[in-house]
């Protein structure tokens, strides 16, 4: 029997000293990552949310969030985690949440405790539901990974956030993670260490955030330090977004200032590169031999036209 996505991930989370990556929002964003050489994959939901126009402050479905997983887990071999937000209800609904994902073939889901609407844990304004809420909805969900929002949230402290963390860990989550409010080594080394007193085996989790600015920090967390606290997956919510629209603003600026010359300059970069040519980051020369193999008269219709094949770039 083959190996569930599921099992492969937490399998991974015992083999590996540390897993780490960087949240997509698209299936072509998780070819690259696997292609490059990434273990597993991120699904972003701020991500998803800014590449549909919109803040990740709860304004996606269920059902959008969902069809979208499904096209990203669909489009990759590695074990796919995916943002659920807050199970989009109560603790009924987030069953029904589960029940939607598993459809998708991700190898799990997180949720976080905050209150609806939810927003990304770095906007101010996040409240977060009792405990009792929250620990109705893990028992609920069953295997999954726990967000706890209560550190930055209206009243929140570190005490709540590890109290909230043992609790979740006790309902029998896989993870736990404890959203921070930025890059001091602190309270990641707190919360770390109180989980460990109670729940020493069990793998933490660890927002390695884009608003943090790492860069700015004279002390920055390496993931192998972060891997030796106990935060075992470790993940950049935002880096293939961040990483697009910077790409995209340059070009599509050198477009408006350089005209033509803008593609000639980005043909001329790109000479070379593994994104060089569409056709085969698109993988037309695997579902050519598709063609070939069961239409036929393909391999004639395809010698005797323009365009892409094996033999000719285009």
């Amino acid at each position: 029997m083959p190996e569930s996505m599921g099992r492969k991930f937490r399998r991974l989370l015992k083999e590996e000293p540390y897993l780490f990556t960087g949240g997509v929002y698209e299936p072509l964003g998780a070819q690259i990552a696997e292609r490059v050489g990434m273990k597993s994959i991120y699904l972003s939901g701020y991500s998803m949310a800014l590449h549909n126009a919109w803040p990740d402050m709860g304004f996606l479905t269920q059902t959008e969030v969902a069809r979208i997983a499904s096209m990203v887990a669909s489009a990759t071999t590695l074990p796919v985690i995916a943002d659920a937000d807050d199970g989009y209800g109560n603790a009924l609904s987030t069953i029904r949440t589960v029940q939607e994902f598993m459809k998708t073939g991700v190898a799990g889901i997180h949720l976080e405790d905050q209150r609806f609407p939810k927003r990304c844990g770095h906007i101010a304004g996040k409240t977060v539901v009792s405990l009792e809420e929250a620990l109705g909805k893990y028992r609920a969900a069953l295997d999954t990974l726990a967000r706890t929002d209560a550190y930055g949230a209206v009243g929140g402290s570190m005490e709540e956030a590890i109290r909230r963390g043992r609790a979740y860990a006790d309902a029998g989550v896989d993870s736990v993670w404890c959203e921070l409010s930025n890059a001091s080594r602190e309270p990641a080394v707190a919360f770390a260490k109180a989980m460990r007193e109670t729940h020493p085996n069990l793998p933490l989790s660890f927002n390695y955030s884009s608003s943090f600015r790492w860069h700015q920090d004279p002390n920055p967390f390496t993931f192998k330090e972060l891997g030796e606290l106990g935060y075992k997956f470790i993940f950049i919510t935002l880096f293939a977004s961040h990483a697009a629209t910077y790409a995209t603003w340059n070009a599509m600026d050198e477009l408006v200032r350089d005209e033509e010359q803008a593609q000639w300059m980005l043909e001329k970069m790109k000479v070379g590169h593994p994104t060089e040519s569409h056709h085969v980051m698109a993988r037309v020369s695997h579902f050519q031999e598709l063609e070939k193999k069961y239409i036929p008269g393909t391999e004639e219709r395809i010698k005797s036209s323009a365009g892409f094949d094996d033999h000719r770039m285009h």
